[in-house]
């Protein structure tokens, strides 16, 4: 196995894109309404969404929009997102093979870019809003949905290395003061934040991912030996039983190109 972020993350994502598509966290998560809410979409725009997955993210704003551009590293994952966008009988969709940090696009194109559950993923995430902003017009913006960490250095440690535990692939999750500075860095005004919570059920979490019956066990250990903060956050129940559920928090953040 690779030990390359980027050659990692086509591997894993390749084998389990089906899984992806059919995934309810990432199909019919609250949180997609929420980003239409904030984009407040017009006909006329054009939209890239980076890291498409299963694609969930480009179809919700299809109807709203002249053109979406999904696009995506992994080639097994883009054919399972094609698949299933076409299924729905939207046209207005191009598909493109691309790395969220190097982007094969012009400047000052887009109106809207989304980017939702990938970043955590990338292996210079500063990098990517950086190529994003470079290719959204005056006045476009970024939005992006990722996983977040709290401020303190030891529990997000703690919550990454879990993650990472489930899905190598997993680079790094941010906090909220490290999204915003990422977005400043890259010359947008950041307009609005927000977290969310998203509770997950164990085992199905874990299977996504392919997760052996060892693995699945260190996760559970994990779980029980978490630090009293890191059991705060991730808020484990039923840890060694079929319905055992813990949470991770999100960031919802959207920045807008003034320059």
């Amino acid at each position: 196995m690779s030990s390359d972020p980027r050659s990692l993350s086509q591997e894993r994502f390749g084998r389990f894109a089906k899984g992806y598509v059919t995934s309810q966290t990432h199909a019919k998560g609250f949180e997609l309404e929420r980003l239409l809410d904030i984009a407040q979409p017009e006909s006329d725009w054009s939209v890239l969404d980076i890291a498409t997955g299963g694609g969930h993210t480009a179809l919700k704003f299809l109807p709203f929009v002249e053109w979406v551009v999904a696009a995506d590293i992994t080639p097994n994952m883009m054919a399972a997102a094609r698949e299933f966008i076409t299924r729905q009988g939207n046209g207005n969709v191009q598909f493109l093979a691309a790395d969220a940090e190097h982007l094969p696009l012009v400047e000052g194109h887009f109106d809207l870019i989304t980017c939702r559950i990938a970043p955590h993923h990338f292996p210079n995430c500063a990098k990517f809003v950086r190529d994003a902003a470079r290719t959204l017009k005056l006045g476009g913006l970024l939005l992006v949905q990722d996983q977040l960490v709290p401020d303190d250095d030891v529990l997000a440690r703690y919550v990454n290395d879990f993650e990472r535990l489930r899905d190598p692939s997993h680079n790094w999750a941010y906090t909220q003061a490290d999204w915003v500075e990422m977005f400043k860095d890259a010359g947008l005004v950041v307009e609005h934040t927000e977290s969310i919570i998203k509770e997950h059920r164990l085992i199905p979490w874990a299977e996504r991912q392919g997760c052996t019956a060892e693995v699945m066990d260190r996760l559970r250990q994990m779980l029980l030996d978490a630090p009293p903060i890191a059991s705060e956050w991730l808020q484990a129940k039923d840890i060694f039983t079929p319905e055992a559920t813990f949470v991770n928090h999100h960031i919802i953040i959207a920045g807008r190109n003034h320059r």
